[in-house]
């Protein structure tokens, strides 16, 4: 037997075949070939249309079924993952009336910054442990303020994977999860902030019910089986957003467990069981997959918008050597880069930073010392230091870390990143070769009794190599210091 995990991305859908029995990943598939399309209809907007996600989840799970030669009656059930923070709205024929407002769209920051204003820090940070800011019910209330004519034909609003398991299923559904994603979860009274709604003026019925992530969330459906491929009956055991469901993937499941992930942008996901934090805007808190009202494990986020993109941008401006080339002429340069520093926010405004956007910069360039190498060097310590400085932002906010694992993939196959973040954490890094969409397959038989069982199957197939803390600690802490005494001055002046 085996299950299907579906992972819905703002640029590809991915699906993975695995082997129900012993976790094992069979194939994964990227849908489409090239990245899916951004509609921006405004600066700072970005929007997608819901059926393209759809469209490309049955193309993908028609590919796995063929290509591996599988009757659709052996997989034993779905598990999704999604893109965070979206907001989707269909009529009560389930056809969305406007395209999605994902993620990264920021047209609602003024709403949630006015709500955050007007509730007060002790409303938003006791009950929904975050600011409104710019989530799934400020995009929400943009709709209602903007599009009137739209709010009005709405029948229930939807996360980005509420809406893929819709279409399998029939069923509007959500999650408590799902909703903390959106601060629609009110974490003091468990259930839905529907005090909130009331503040934006929405109506409380289009709140989807509310089903449990490791549960029987419906069943594919005729018109469902048809378009996927699949079973009639096939059940939908499993969602999540993409980065609880990647700290599952990495059997991040217990508080001080972390996840990190260092692509594009990078993210530190810290568990916790403390439903308090003072910091309302720097970090985000929403309710990991595990979470319940006896057992609150709280996935605390913190993105650097300004990581990999360092990176990429350095080896297209240096004559595009790979990245092993890159990592290799990096790990020959001694510790701190003869005191070249590199701030590597340079892609726009920064979250731990207080939303300053303070840009990139290379610092100190000795033009008879440096070279493309030292650069290297310098560009990925520069991002790992900012790895630290979240982490430390996470520490003196009672946030624990024990262990720290990511995906063997991005930076962290880097020593030089690795070893710079493991050795001034004090932690060490466990990396493994894993999906969110094998997270997601895995995840469907999975329930609140399995989690040891899990993290050994997590153990047993991805496991690769881990980086331990280095003995010449000081050497570190002395570029660190140097590099974050350099940020200091940059916030101080540069934003009085």
């Amino acid at each position: 037997m085996y299950s299907i995990g579906f992972d819905i991305g703002s640029s590809s859908v991915k699906a993975a075949l695995v082997e129900t029995s012993s976790g094992k990943s069979i194939a994964v598939v990227h849908e489409p070939a090239n990245e899916m399309d951004i509609y921006a209809p405004q600066v700072s907007w970005a929007e997608q249309q819901p059926d393209m996600w759809w469209k490309h989840v049955c193309v993908a799970s028609k590919r796995l079924l063929s290509e591996n030669d599988i009757d659709a009656k052996q997989v034993k059930g779905i598990g999704i993952s999604y893109q965070m923070h979206g907001l989707v709205v269909v009529d009560k024929t389930g056809t969305p009336l406007r395209n999605a407002i994902i993620w990264c769209d920021s047209r609602a920051v003024s709403i949630g910054e006015k709500a955050f204003s007007d509730l007060g820090v002790v409303k938003c940070m006791g009950h929904l442990l975050n600011s409104p800011a710019n989530f799934t019910a400020s995009k929400l209330k943009w709709v209602h303020d903007n599009e009137p004519a739209v709010y009005e034909k709405i029948h229930k609003y939807m996360l980005p994977g509420d809406y893929i398991a819709y279409k399998f299923s029939g069923l509007m559904r959500t999650t408590a999860n799902g909703l903390s994603e959106g601060t629609l979860w009110d974490y003091k009274e468990n259930k839905a902030a529907d005090w909130l709604l009331d503040y934006y003026g929405l109506d409380r019925s289009l709140t989807p019910e509310i089903v449990s992530n490791f549960s029987s969330q419906g069943n594919v459906d005729k018109a469902g089986a048809k378009a996927s491929g699949l079973a009639v009956g096939t059940p939908i055991m499993y969602r999540a957003g993409d980065q609880p469901n990647n700290a599952l993937s990495l059997n991040v499941l217990s508080p001080g467990e972390v996840a990190a992930t260092a692509g594009t942008s990078g993210v530190v996901y810290a568990l916790t069981d403390k439903t308090t934090s003072q910091e309302p805007e720097r970090i985000n808190h929403f309710a990991h997959v595990n979470y319940t009202k006896t057992t609150p494990t709280v996935g605390k986020l913190l993105c650097i918008n300004g990581s990999g993109i360092q990176y990429r941008w350095m080896k297209n401006n240096s004559g595009n050597p790979s990245y092993p080339q890159m990592n290799q002429l990096a790990a020959q340069e001694p510790i701190g880069s003869n005191g070249l520093l590199v701030l590597p926010f340079g892609n726009g405004a920064e979250r731990m930073l207080h939303n300053k956007n303070v840009g990139a910069q290379f610092v100190n360039i000795d033009l008879n010392t440096h070279h493309s190498a030292a650069m290297y060097r310098a560009v990925l310590e520069g991002i790992a230091f900012s790895f630290v400085y979240g982490m430390e932002i996470m520490a003196k906010d009672q946030t624990e870390m024990k262990v720290i694992r990511a995906g063997n993939d991005n930076l962290f196959q880097s020593e030089v990143f690795s070893n710079t973040i493991a050795t001034l954490v004090g932690q060490e890094i466990e990396l493994y070769n894993t999906t969110g969409a094998v997270g997601a397959a895995r995840a469907v038989s999975l329930n609140q009794n399995d989690i040891k069982a899990f993290g050994a199957a997590v153990s047993q197939h991805d496991y690769v190599s881990s980086f331990t803390p280095l003995a010449n600690k000081a050497q570190y802490q002395e570029a660190y210091q140097e590099w974050k005494a350099h940020l200091q001055t940059i916030l101080t002046h540069k934003h009085k």
